[in-house]
């Protein structure tokens, strides 16, 4: 069983790099935890990116969103908890957006803010 523990994949058995660039929690510890990251790859490899949006903390009730930006491109260096979590101008440059909902479903949604 310990054994289990200390191998379990995550984040760096992803062959992606994935850099956490920031993030946003807000202070609830008794009703719905938002977090929101921002962070950046070098690949669109969409099941890895599922899978680091996986990897991330989610509570009950709570919601997670991971917003995916290719190295090189304009990224946005703080985050809001409300939206829009960051400037507008940074949402043609996101490639990914993941979400876990307060249900705990997940949903992958490739260049969400392109119509």
């Amino acid at each position: 069983m310990l054994w289990n523990a200390f191998n379990q994949k995550g984040v760096n058995d992803l062959e992606t790099q994935f850099e956490q660039i920031t993030f946003y929690r807000n202070e609830n510890n008794t009703g719905p935890v938002k977090r929101v990251y921002i962070v950046t790859i070098n690949d669109t490899v969409w099941s890895e990116l599922e899978a680091y949006g996986n990897f991330q903390p989610h509570n009950k009730l709570g919601t997670t969103e991971v917003f995916f930006f290719l190295e090189g491109s304009p990224f946005p260096t703080k985050v809001s908890g409300t939206k829009p979590y960051f400037p507008e101008s940074f949402n043609d440059d996101v490639v990914a957006r993941y979400e876990k909902n307060p249900s705990g479903l997940v949903s992958l949604k490739k260049y969400p803010f392109k119509h």
